[in-house]
């Protein structure tokens, strides 16, 4: 029996998390044995139940850090050597995993979601890398920005395969109290608190839109370790009434029906949902040029404005264009929404499939 054994030692709240449970739906209709390798909570209504689990039976690791969650399946994972045929597909910790799936002799497909700049920075981490991912047999990536990239600081092929996304059939009619009656400038950031994510950029720009006596009101989601920072600066900057950290929320995007505009500031993606979620809805985004995914998916502003990563300055000015010439923002967010047609589930979800036959056929050197 082919087995699909799927390594995602810390299932966090996120894009990836996302990506992982509707991938894992589609794994269960097409393989007849499917194991998830995790040491965290899973949402069961979410899970197929042919699905099997290969987690520790105690709860004493579930606050317990990434690498430490990832240790402690490797371990959990030596139990599946067999001579059985099996793949893995990584989502996580991926050097831990090649080292396992060359332990227990099977294959494995590395999927990389973010780009290479973020944590190969000398030249002794870019031999380390290259020599662990070049024993993937495949390697997976989320945007053709990506893949350049990867090619040029690591010398390594790899598959482009865009995010699988489930946009929901109907426009949600939710909204947010938070601008209940508000008729001027309602912003939206969706993203946890982390310094990948740089809201103290979004808050500065907001700063200096404030001084020049624009009037507008941010409705920030997502939690982490960043709050009490993020809390701090607003403060310093009295924009209280003016920003509002909302922490975390169950399918946030159905919120972006109530703004008028959306924000992403990070200084580095892979591919992040949330402007994709944006474009469904017709919201017009204004992102960061990081790399790797937003200026793939604004198509080169085609469909979106970008402003300089980091750069608060550009971005209050991005702001101000918005609200002097909002027409040539919601026509990018038309064009946007029509071309959402190459994140359709069905040939991502394909891609999959062909990626992991044709390695199923194959026989380990």
């Amino acid at each position: 029996m082919k087995t699909l054994i799927i390594f995602f030692p810390s299932i966090e709240s996120g894009g990836v998390e996302k990506i992982f449970y509707h991938l894992l739906n589609n794994f269960s209709l097409k393989f007849k044995k499917v194991i998830v390798v995790t040491s965290s909570k899973i949402k069961k209504n979410k899970i197929p139940k042919k699905i099997k689990f290969l987690k520790p039976n105690s709860i004493f690791w579930l606050d317990k850090s990434r690498i430490v969650k990832s240790i402690v399946c490797f371990f959990l994972a030596l139990g599946l050597y067999s001579k059985k045929e099996k793949i893995i597909i990584s989502f996580q910790s991926n050097i831990i995993s090649i080292i396992l799936a060359k332990i227990i002799r099977c294959k494995i497909i590395t999927r990389l979601n973010t780009s290479p700049e973020k944590y190969i920075n000398s030249f002794l981490k870019r031999i380390f890398f290259h020599c662990f991912y070049k024993c993937s047999n495949e390697i997976i990536v989320n945007s053709f920005e990506f893949k350049k990239n990867l090619k040029k600081i690591l010398k390594l092929n790899s598959q482009v395969i865009y995010n699988p996304i489930a946009l929901p059939k109907k426009i949600s009619k939710k909204k947010i109290d938070y601008f209940h009656n508000y008729k001027d400038l309602k912003i939206l950031s969706i993203g946890r608190l982390t310094d990948q994510k740089d809201h103290l950029t979004l808050i500065k720009s907001l700063n200096l839109i404030k001084k020049e006596g624009f009037r507008f009101k941010l409705y920030l989601i997502g939690q982490g370790y960043n709050y009490k920072k993020i809390l701090s600066v607003i403060k310093n900057y009295k924009l209280n009434k003016w920003i509002k950290l909302a922490g975390f929320k169950k399918n946030a995007y159905e919120f972006m029906n109530s703004a008028d505009l959306f924000i992403l500031s990070s200084k580095y993606e892979g591919l992040p949902n949330v402007l994709i979620e944006a474009q469904y809805f017709g919201v017009p985004v204004i992102s960061s040029d990081c790399s790797s995914g937003p200026k793939e998916i604004l198509l080169n502003e085609k469909a979106g404005t970008t402003f300089k990563t980091g750069n608060y300055f550009d971005l209050k000015n991005k702001i101000k264009l918005f609200l002097e010439n909002k027409n040539s923002f919601y026509k990018k967010a038309k064009f946007a929404k029509k071309q959402l047609y190459r994140f359709q589930n069905k040939i991502i979800e394909e891609k999959y499939y062909k990626i992991l036959t044709k390695h199923f056929n194959k026989k380990i050197n």
